[in-house]
């Protein structure tokens, strides 16, 4: 069987278009991060993908009349990023990325790392493609520089046995709200775990959302490939999911319940996604639930109404192609 191409490496971004699935509110909230920032390595990036909202100033320059102003705040650098398969001169920067994955839980963060690089056939990373434009290059990043983005999905029934895997799943039977929940999320911990997909998706905010498509459509198609290109059947069949399971975080409005019983008296958003494309998988999840954060990141001014939050959700495999045909659909341009 032929060997398949991922996706065209190098992406030249321009400039950011609104997203069509956000109120305004959300959308200026938005764009008032979608300039590149520093190298995402230095201590002082943002972590675990965690939004880090500018002052409001920046959102009404972004939201401003004026068509210069815009056009000078909505511009950005040109850069060639690059999808790349993940390898162990990655594990500083994807665990910065995963810093914050299951709040401040102790765990085994160092162990979970090293199994998402050992699965080098589905999962990639996103990096700067330093190719300059006569093609010179190996081709393989700048380590130095750490990754922008990252997405895998790990075999939960595989791993069971690592430490790392033991632990996460005590963690979100912890944080589970309530015994009926808890019912229902363990058969996808323990009986059906071999079915489970855990997919892990962390993006620092300065990683263009343009790429974040392709990026899915990536791992979707590596997934897809490996249940025939694998060399074992195990292996292969260790890549038919039948279930996702994903955590993420949310910002939810503190007075949302409230807001409920009034009609029209404000136009916020009940919940802010940080990842957009969390909306969609929770609007198709089996599963899902929100628990409280321990380590919560300081809101600015802007959302003082809202209380960041974790998000569980299992999302059926075969939802998997609704869900990019919804992404591709949030990211377009009317």
């Amino acid at each position: 069987m032929g060997h398949r191409q991922r996706p065209e490496k190098r992406r030249r971004l321009s400039r950011p278009r609104p997203f069509l699935g956000f109120s305004s509110f959300a959308r200026s909230l938005l764009f008032s991060h979608s300039a590149p920032s520093p190298d995402p390595s230095a201590s002082s990036k943002p972590e675990d993908g965690i939004v880090e909202l500018k002052p409001s100033s920046e959102i009404e320059r972004v939201e401003s009349e004026q068509e210069d102003d815009e056009e000078a705040e909505l511009d950005m650098m040109q850069a060639d990023f690059g999808f790349f398969d993940p390898k162990p001169g990655d594990f500083n920067g994807v665990k910065l990325l995963l810093r914050n994955y299951l709040d401040d839980k102790q765990w085994d963060l160092s162990g979970f790392v090293d199994l998402i690089l050992e699965q080098t056939t589905v999962g990639t990373v996103v990096k700067l493609d330093e190719h300059d434009e006569a093609g010179d290059g190996n081709g393989d990043g700048d380590d130095d520089a750490g990754p922008f983005a990252l997405i895998s999905a790990l075999n939960l029934g595989r791993y069971e046995g690592h430490k790392c895997m033991k632990e996460f799943k005590e963690y979100l039977l912890q944080v589970c709200p309530d015994e009926g929940l808890r019912k229902r999320l363990k058969p996808f911990l323990e009986e059906r775990v071999t079915d489970v997909g855990l997919l892990v998706s962390q993006r620092f905010v300065n990683c263009p959302y343009q790429l974040v498509p392709p990026l899915y459509d990536a791992l979707f198609d590596e997934v897809s490939w490996a249940t025939e290109d694998e060399p074992t059947k195990e292996l292969q069949d260790f890549f038919r999911f039948k279930y996702y399971l994903l955590v993420t975080r949310i910002f939810e409005d503190k007075n949302a319940n409230q807001r409920k019983a009034k009609v029209n008296c404000d136009s916020s958003d009940p919940i802010i996604y940080i990842k957009p494309e969390d909306e969609i998988f929770q609007e198709l999840s089996l599963l899902s639930f929100t628990f409280r954060l321990h380590a919560e990141q300081l809101a600015p001014r802007e959302l003082k109404n809202y209380r960041e939050k974790g998000l569980v959700m299992v999302v059926i495999a075969d939802e998997v192609p609704k869900f990019r045909e919804k992404l591709k659909s949030l990211f377009t341009e009317s």
